[in-house]
């Protein structure tokens, strides 16, 4: 398997694309948010990508929930596993591509979470407790991969609740297939990277994103949920809800893609740490050259 990641704007889709059109690969979305059923614009789908020379490129674990449902790295492992397994058998190359650390990390790490059952007797036990109490119980279980952990009574509960059934869940249980993969990360200079995300949020919004998350929250979906499904969906509920001008959120929005993107750089450099090996791409290189040195790197 190729993993092709990279921070947000940084063109890894477009290259994960044309590897795939080159090698006869399928495409396995690491996105936590592309798995939602209309939320495109937000989340930059982007899915003419997907159709290179005429030929459309198979992709997997995008637009696989309705929104509102509360999609976990659980059930992204196993989905990848499926859809990995599926691949092989048709004799195809798998490539992971995206920028959730998390979901990429879980993959080549190699474990596998366990499923969390319903236990209204932990539950009720839980929620009994003042919040300071379970962010300390929490903080003793397990790292914190999202501060709504603990700023969300609901997901703080539910991330202990994870945190007590993975300490009881063997090594041999949580091991995956062996894979052999070749990890690739793209990442543009700074400055290159912040005026494409620039370029890409006025693209957006001038092309119907602000009345994508208005229909979201009009078919339904609390403007809580919305908030927590990424930052253009939490800043543009916010502008819709009149809590920003329409000037405010936009420049809120930019510092925070901004700050994002520095993050999952962060992230990655945290896996390189720990042992995962990244071959970082030339920035300057064509997509084409780009695409050349993977080839040489398998």
């Amino acid at each position: 398997m190729i993993v092709i990641l990279g921070p947000t704007a940084s063109g890894k889709t477009k290259l994960a694309v044309q590897l795939a059109y080159e090698l006869d690969g399928e495409i396995i979305s690491a996105d936590s948010r592309q798995v939602y059923r209309g939320m495109d614009i937000g989340t930059g789908k982007d899915l003419t990508e997907y159709l290179v020379k005429g030929k459309q490129i198979p992709y997997h674990l995008i637009d696989i929930e309705d929104p509102g449902y509360e999609y976990n790295v659980y059930e992204f492992q196993q989905d990848f596993l499926k859809a990995y397994e599926e691949i092989g058998m048709r004799g195809k190359l798998p490539i992971l591509c995206g920028g959730s650390g998390l979901y990429i990390e879980s993959v080549l790490n190699g474990y596998r979470l366990p499923k969390l059952e319903p236990d209204p007797e932990l539950e009720t036990m839980l929620a009994s407790k003042p919040t300071e109490e379970l962010v300390d119980l929490l903080n003793s279980l397990r790292d914190q991969h999202n501060t709504t952990d603990i700023t969300d009574r609901i997901r703080l509960i539910k991330a202990i609740r994870i945190g007590l059934l993975e300490s009881r869940v063997t090594e041999r249980n949580r091991k995956f297939p062996e894979i052999q993969t070749t990890t690739v990360g793209v990442a543009p200079p700074r400055e290159i990277l912040r005026d494409r995300i620039t370029k890409r949020l006025h693209h957006r919004l001038e092309n119907g994103m602000v009345q994508e998350v208005d229909r979201l929250l009009a078919s339904g979906i609390r403007e809580e949920t919305l908030k927590f499904y990424g930052l253009e969906y939490k800043y543009i509920t916010q502008y819709l809800l009149n809590q920003f001008t329409y000037e405010e959120m936009v420049v809120q929005l930019n510092t925070g893609i901004h700050q994002f993107a520095k993050r999952q750089m962060t992230w990655f450099r945290r896996m390189e740490r720990q042992g995962i090996k990244i071959h970082w791409l030339d920035p300057d290189a064509s997509v084409q050259e780009q695409v050349e040195t993977i080839l040489r790197l398998r």
